[in-house]
């Protein structure tokens, strides 16, 4: 005569808990992510049309000026003949806090270098009236498409008939010249050169200022 010994419970459970694994049919188990494998930067020319890369401030090109916001009537909405604050206003940016040593002085409008780059574009104003901007950053056009670093033979042919040269009051073989307005109007467009005939800068603006060799000096 066998005597059966009842099994211990938790071996009981465990049985039981296999039947069902085995009858119950597979299903889908739950999802595992994936560790989380950072993404590598596009390289530049894989970025999508629409990424602009961050503006580098290097040279004397920071920034251009939009091309035709400089004429000979003046700076965008600020003719010539306005006061100070129409200057700042066509600016739109910090012209810092220059005054005339005197009432009615002659003094210039600039904006602060950024780090080691300059801007090269200046305001002057005298008797409290805006009168000329100086140039001297190759990024920014003249009317009529002159620049610094062009060639005098070039400034003569974008302005043929309308040009006259002089020597420079104070730099051997370099000489300054001096474009009429086409349409008439009273302000005249000043290039400079160097010895070797390249443009070094430009300025545009009313008599007699504009003709200053000295700019407020």
């Amino acid at each position: 005569m066998h005597v059966h010994r009842a099994l211990p419970a938790i071996a009981v459970l465990v049985l039981a808990l296999a039947a069902c694994q085995r009858e119950a049919p597979a299903g889908p188990g739950p999802a595992v992510s994936a560790p989380a494998i950072p993404a590598e930067p596009a390289p530049p020319g894989d970025q999508p049309d629409a990424y602009v890369p961050p503006a580098q401030a290097t040279g004397t090109n920071v920034p251009a000026v939009v091309d035709g916001v400089v004429s000979f009537q003046g700076f965008g909405p600020a003719a010539f003949g306005s006061d100070a604050e129409q200057v700042r206003m066509a600016w739109g940016n910090d012209l810092g806090n220059a005054r005339p040593s005197e009432p009615g002085g002659c003094y210039y409008l600039a904006p602060p270098a950024i780090g080691t780059s300059r801007y090269d574009i200046g305001f002057m104003v005298e008797g409290d009236r805006f009168s000329r901007i100086d140039v001297g950053n190759a990024g920014y056009t003249a009317p009529g498409g002159g620049k610094a670093g062009m060639a005098r033979a070039e400034i003569e042919r974008l302005y043929a008939g309308r040009v006259e040269a002089a020597p420079h009051k104070y730099v051997e073989g370099a000489h300054t010249l001096r474009v009429i307005d086409a349409d008439g109007g009273t302000a005249a467009l000043v290039f400079e050169t160097d010895a070797g005939g390249t443009v070094t800068g430009w300025r545009i603006g009313v008599p007699p200022q504009v003709d200053y060799v000295e700019r407020c000096g």
